[in-house]
């Protein structure tokens, strides 16, 4: 949901496929926290960063035939793959707009509220809950997950992973986010009226498979900031990436994504 003047990540086609790889690597653990909010027939969602809609199209099957799923992003581009996607899969109940969670309207409408490494890319990550907390219904449960980029790791150690980690890391700082956000959201939650706030941690690694090829694939939708920002040559960039690609393919290597930190709260009744 981050402004293009913020967000590290590139959008549009390649930014989808992405996506496609970290929503199959964060299924299994994403749905627990989904699990966790107590989705079922008749409710009302909101996705808020909701990319290609992978979520939203989940929260949508939960809550159907009565309830809706609302998924918001500002990337054109991939709310069309979201709207084709949820019409290939006959999900009726999904909806997709353009929008900024800091300017929408704040009527509560919502039941449940979930975003996924979203707040991290944004320079008022509080003003963002608080935005959160005004759409939901009194009652209403949000989700949110998030990265500590402090604990993310490979074995053996990797120096095209620690400048990977590191450019990382400066430019989400660079363009005001937090690229350890992922510990904060319990207190975030409390601080902006949350009750019942709970924390749990996940981090999908593996020897083989999609989970190890986030690091290249992530390094590569990095490039266009990390270049605009100065920290590094396109030579260095296409470097690292071709290491951690090969490091990816090594089957005696452990990588995966970085700590993940979710958080669930309720909003008051009163």
């Amino acid at each position: 949901m981050a402004d293009s003047k913020h967000y590290v990540i590139r959008g549009g086609i390649e930014g989808r496929e992405r996506l496609r790889v970290l929503s199959r690597v964060m299924h299994a653990s994403s749905m627990v926290l989904v699990d966790r909010l107590g989705a079922h027939d008749g409710l009302a969602c909101l996705d808020v960063g909701c990319g290609g809609g992978d979520v939203t199209l989940e929260l949508a099957r939960r809550v159907a035939p009565h309830g809706q799923a609302v998924g918001v992003d500002i990337d054109e581009t991939k709310l069309e793959f979201a709207r084709h996607e949820a019409r290939q899969q006959g999900v009726l109940n999904a909806v997709f707009e353009r929008s900024d969670i800091r300017e929408m309207p704040g009527q509560p409408e919502f039941d449940i509220v979930y975003a996924r490494f979203v707040l991290t890319h944004l320079p008022d990550p509080a003003g963002v809950v608080r935005a959160l907390y005004a759409r939901l219904r009194p009652g209403g449960r949000l989700g949110v997950e998030d990265v500590d980029f402090s604990g993310h790791f490979t074995y053996p150690k990797s120096a095209a992973f620690s400048r990977y980690h590191d450019l990382y890391c400066a430019t989400v700082s660079r363009r005001g986010g937090d690229p350890n956000i992922g510990p904060r959201l319990p207190l975030l939650l409390k601080q902006c009226g949350f009750a019942d706030v709970g924390v749990s941690v996940v981090q999908p690694i593996a020897t083989e498979g999609e989970a190890k090829l986030l690091n290249p694939l992530t390094m590569e939708n990095i490039a266009g900031a990390v270049l605009e920002d100065g920290l590094a040559t396109r030579e260095e960039i296409d470097e690292v990436v071709r290491e951690l690609y090969a490091f990816a393919a090594d089957p005696n290597t452990v990588a995966g994504v970085p700590r993940v930190v979710q958080s669930w709260g309720r909003r008051p009744l009163a």
